[in-house]
């Protein structure tokens, strides 16, 4: 068993993720068993989510978080979930630290809470709610490059047993979805399609000048996010798995044609981790 993990990204969509069968929830309920077969029980996880937005980065350092139902519309069901899981006050304040030494003006503070982008991914993967959790707040305004200097500050941990995950989502435009109302098995857009394939290439690639201006380059990058708080969070993870480390697709699925589910992961344990899920 080794302690070193590899950084995530995730795609959460839909908090429905909860409680509804799907080819990304089922997903996400072989990786947690399988990081911990393959590596070994995360000590803590760490995790950006679009919905905890901040104008400068603030790390949660809660002893104690609960699942927020920080959404509108949906079944009783939903809001009927909890997730209580135990937080990590010393690794906050070292996370904190470690952004501040990098030049980025980031705090720990004594919050707790954790939004739908965490909790739904956490209680597919992990129901027990057995790891503590940090959540770390997203600066929805700074660039793919700023983001991935957050993640790179904060690169060593990943070989301390924290698993650090950015919860978004590979295309995210609701607006669309709720416009043209597709079916839950409607063939896949070929807008869709081709940004998914755009962005594995160029991670695969280790082209991270491209990714850095995915709204120039990426095919229809501005259709699959009219804002990319969801994507961003994808840099994070980028930057903690390092730049001589290919992006490796673990996951692929579309929601109703629109709504790509992609997982990646990054590192040098990346592979290894691909390998372990088949």
């Amino acid at each position: 068993m080794t302690h070193s993990l590899p950084p995530l990204y995730l795609s959460h969509g839909s908090p429905m993720i909860a409680i509804e069968r799907s080819p990304a929830s089922d997903f996400l309920d072989r990786l947690g068993p399988v990081i911990d077969r393959t590596f070994g029980r995360p000590r803590a996880v760490l995790v950006v989510s679009p919905h905890s937005a901040t104008r400068t980065p603030m790390v949660m350092a809660g002893a104690r978080h609960e699942a927020i139902h920080d959404f509108g519309g949906f079944p009783d069901a939903l809001y009927q979930q909890r997730y209580s899981t135990a937080g990590a006050p010393l690794l906050a304040a070292d996370v904190a630290q470690r952004l501040v030494k990098v030049g980025l003006n980031a705090q720990a503070v004594d919050a707790s809470g954790l939004d739908h982008g965490i909790w739904t991914v956490l209680k597919r993967a992990w129901p027990d709610a057995s790891i503590p959790v940090v959540p770390l707040t997203l600066v929805p305004n700074w660039t793919p490059a700023q983001q991935w200097a957050v993640g790179a500050a904060l690169a060593d941990l990943a070989d301390d047993g924290v698993l650090i995950i950015g919860s978004g989502s590979l295309t995210h435009n609701l607006r669309r979805f709720f416009g043209e109302r597709p079916s839950a098995d409607a063939p896949v857009s070929p807008d869709v399609a081709a940004f998914q394939d755009w962005i594995r290439q160029r991670g695969a690639a280790c082209d991270w000048p491209a990714l850095f201006d995915y709204r120039r380059q990426a095919p229809h990058a501005a259709q699959q996010h009219p804002t990319d708080e969801h994507w961003l969070p994808y840099y994070i993870a980028a930057g903690a798995g390092g730049e001589t480390q290919p992006a490796v697709r673990i996951h692929a699925s579309v929601d109703a044609g629109i709504l790509a589910m992609d997982g990646y992961a990054f590192g040098p344990q990346a592979a290894r981790l691909a390998e372990a899920l088949g």
